[in-house]
């Protein structure tokens, strides 16, 4: 989806909100839209649709645990890959500083949402988890007591 939607944005910003298609630059072409397009989208999209339809459910509960347990590292690669083709000097050496706000702002933003759902997360699952737990041993002690 987020694929899909920066190819949308993309599209829009070049043909519609482009300030320079009056001053004698021309429209990209099709070829070009199709030539900067991310084509790992196209090929996430078709793995997804393969991988949705069709396994059927046994083979897909024979092969789900181990799945499971590769999921998170993966993921994990995949956006620290990302992070590691952003080129800061592209960003900061512009005139026009509005991507560098907008990467910025996006990068707060999402720094405070994380920081909210992990505190609640660990406040009220692990804090009430320890909780009980230390609960549940002192209960022991005083009853062995």
């Amino acid at each position: 989806m987020l694929g899909i939607a920066a190819f949308v944005i993309n599209i829009y910003w070049t043909y519609i909100n482009n300030p320079q298609l009056g001053r004698g630059t021309e429209k990209p072409t099709l070829a070009v839209i199709w030539e900067r397009f991310p084509k790992f989208v196209l090929g996430f999209v078709g793995a997804s649709l393969i991988f949705s339809f069709v396994p059927s459910a046994k083979e897909t509960s024979v092969v789900k645990d181990s799945m499971k347990s590769i999921q998170t590292p993966w993921f994990v690669l995949a956006f620290t890959s990302i992070g590691l083709e952003t080129k800061f000097s592209d960003l900061i050496n512009q005139r026009n500083r509005k991507p560098m706000y907008a990467f910025l702002i996006v990068q707060d933003f999402n720094t405070v949402v994380t920081l909210v759902v992990a505190s609640y997360c660990f406040v009220n699952l692990f804090c009430c988890y320890a909780g009980s737990c230390v609960l549940a041993w002192t209960q022991n002690n005083q009853a062995s007591a």
